[in-house]
């Protein structure tokens, strides 16, 4: 940047230069961090750099990291959750508005250098500047994510972005937390311009010297962010509403009543407001939606040990239906080249179509991606990519013997440090490695479908299981950018084992009388994503059969469920179960006043083979209990997890 002069050495966290040409420069670089994030001292040397400017003003300040991680991750969570009181919380909003409205105050020309993650509370501060520029490549993504931790955007994005890029736009980051790319953030006016890395310093100097006027909306914008609020914020509450119930998710709500009603100041509204700060924090979903937060990185980090010369390039997968298919797809789009083994060719060929289409759809404007990713997925029904593979994963129908002979003739021909991988449910894996003269070579790596949405994968460690091949697993894994969760050989593992006998509880229900409609409305308002009885229907009733034999201790399964079974009406895939299926959908009716308790007396299952689990061992402790359970099944994560939400019920 040409700099000529260090305007204050004495700060841990920021450096400040001067070049040439009078422009500031000041570089964020947290301490003993990988990660740039806003803490309390970190925004306060901050506001040290402002009085120094002040004092001296430069021709204008670009702010940018000084870390190649990314620019700025948002605010220190850690910090919020060392806070015990409110007014402590309210007091560190406050602090954090004043210093930005003193950004967005200065009499100088401000630009915020953008290049990899801007989230957050470093959205915010950009926000506060005159001009915003984003490094255009890969890494570069800007998003308001709180209303994902149960809190809203409290240092000022509520009011700054809709007045910036329109309230339409706005209320679709700040309501769903997703990230734009650069490009996308140049189109809307989130950013002035986006530039390749090679030029971002030169164009940063440009633009805060052409004093060019800040970026406004068009005119129609404008009005709907003033006297037209109505409009953007009734379709938004509809929005929300299919999505989220207030009494569970408070905060998407609380965004659209602060914008609409006090203009984004979420100090401004009354203490009594069910929108306001105190209700947010008091409700209890932000705290542990933050907690799952923290889980969620713990599994992150599960995979992060790295393991010398474990570089996973080549993938085999065998067994080429729905899961193996899907699994192998996934591979692909994570830059692996992956060869498919089933019977046939022609058993293959529908796994590569599906691929194709996905690939289509992820890559919709780059054919070139799209022809690079089919180049890297090969149908493979000799096997021969075994003897190549970093990591062989089976994939075949549940038989025990059909899974021996498998892995007695892979551990053959596969290389000595290559991962040997089932993706069983519900075998055991000291069953399946009984016919392998190395044992200690297998270990679990256990999918949930759909592959692509689900983001927790069980690492199953049998009883042989050698400590390196479950790492190998575990970092695999994370480089699928999937959540491993450890687990010990045992039926169901942990997810299916908890589902379970939920699952056996709300079919009972059923036999009883109740109807389908009324057991999914019962767990949907508990805060389920999806209903029992639907789930089953949409992962197969024949599937439901099976695991119910393994996975509970009922003598028979319910009748209603054996019915269906012998008629061949197995729910979504032959488009009839407990519910007829038109269109990928169930068909229901109106659900009848839910019985008193009829949500506990179905999660009451659940929550105890959770707690079993963790006491004989299958998953190591109550948090990662709670990590899987959530990931894994979706159980409602503004409870924090199953044995939280106990634990808040004894209190």
């Amino acid at each position: 940047m040409n700099t000529t002069t260090t305007m204050n050495t004495a700060m841990r966290h920021w450096h400040l230069d001067r070049d040439a040409a009078g422009i500031a420069w000041a570089a964020i670089d947290v301490a003993d961090s990988g990660a740039n994030t806003l803490g309390s001292e970190v925004l306060r040397e901050f506001g040290l750099i402002l009085d120094q400017l002040n004092a001296q003003p430069p021709k204008g300040l670009v702010i940018l990291s000084g870390k190649s991680a990314g620019y700025i991750a948002g605010a220190d969570l850690e910090e919020y959750t060392r806070i015990e009181t409110m007014e402590g919380i309210a007091d560190i909003i406050r602090r954090n508005n004043a210093l930005f409205d003193r950004l967005e105050a200065v009499p100088f020309p401000t630009l915020a250098l953008i290049r990899g993650h801007c989230m957050g509370g470093g959205l915010e501060l950009s926000l506060a500047c005159r001009y915003r520029i984003a490094v255009d490549e890969p890494g570069t993504r800007l998003s308001l994510p709180e209303v994902m931790l149960g809190i809203v955007p409290g240092w000022g994005g509520m009011k700054r972005l809709p007045r910036l890029v329109g309230p339409a736009a706005a209320m679709d980051m700040m309501l769903t937390g997703k990230g734009i790319d650069a490009r996308r953030a140049k189109k809307m006016g989130l950013v002035d311009e986006a530039v390749p890395p090679r030029v971002m310093e030169a164009a940063a100097r440009n633009v805060v010297l052409s004093s060019a006027p800040a970026h406004r909306p068009p005119l129609l914008q404008r009005l709907l962010n003033g006297p037209l609020k109505f409009v953007v914020a009734s379709g938004a509450r509809k929005q929300v509403a299919k999505r989220a119930r207030r009494e569970h998710y408070p905060a998407p709500y609380a965004i659209i009543d602060t914008w609409q009603r006090y203009d984004g100041d979420w100090l401004r509204m009354p203490a009594s407001d069910p929108s306001s700060l105190q209700s947010i924090f008091e409700q209890g979903t932000a705290r542990n939606l933050i907690r799952v937060f923290f889980l969620q990185q713990r599994l992150k980090a599960l995979g992060k040990q790295e393991i010398a010369d474990f570089k996973p390039r080549h993938v085999h997968v065998i067994g080429a239906g729905v899961m193996g298919g899907d699994i192998a797809a996934w591979c692909v789009q994570r830059g692996m080249t992956v060869t498919l083994q089933d019977q046939t060719v022609e058993r293959i060929a529908p796994a590569i179509a599906r691929a194709a289409e996905g690939f289509g759809k992820k890559w919709r404007n780059d054919k070139r991606e799209v022809r690079f990713a089919l180049d890297r997925l090969i149908a493979d029904p000799g096997g021969g990519g075994v003897a190549q593979a970093d990591v062989i994963i089976e994939a075949i129908y549940e038989n025990l013997e059909a899974k021996q002979a498998l892995f007695r003739d892979i551990e053959q021909r596969a290389k000595p440090d290559a991962v040997l991988a089932s993706n069983t449910s519900s075998l055991k894996l000291e069953d399946i490695a009984q016919a392998m003269e190395q044992p200690q070579r297998l270990v679990g790596i256990h999918f949930f479908n759909p592959v692509a949405k689900m983001p927790l994968v069980e690492v199953v460690r049998g009883a042989h299981s050698d400590d390196i091949q479950v790492t190998r697993a575990t970092s695999f894994v994370h480089k699928l950018d999937k959540l491993p969760l450890p687990v010990k050989s045992a039926p169901g593992f942990l997810v299916n084992a908890v589902l379970g006998p939920y699952l056996l509880e709300a079919m009972r229900c059923v036999d009883e009388g109740i109807a389908p409609e009324v057991v999914d409305e019962a767990a949907l308002a508990f805060g389920m994503p999806m209903g029992p009885i639907e789930l089953a229907d949409t992962v197969g009733l024949d599937v439901a059969m099976a695991a119910g034999k393994g996975l509970t201790d009922a003598a028979a399964p319910p009748r209603r469920l054996q019915a269906l079974f012998d008629a061949g009406k197995l729910g979504k895939k032959t488009g009839e179960g407990f519910y007829v299926w038109q269109d990928g959908k169930p068909q229901k009716q109106s659900a009848a006043q839910v019985p008193a308790g009829l949500a506990d007396r179905m999660i009451r299952p659940l929550l105890e083979a959770t707690q079993r689990l963790v006491a004989e061992g299958v998953v190591a402790d109550a948090e990662l209990a709670d990590a899987g359970v959530i990931f894994g099944t979706g159980f409602a994560p503004f409870t924090g997890g199953p044995l939280n939400y106990l634990a808040a019920r004894k209190h």
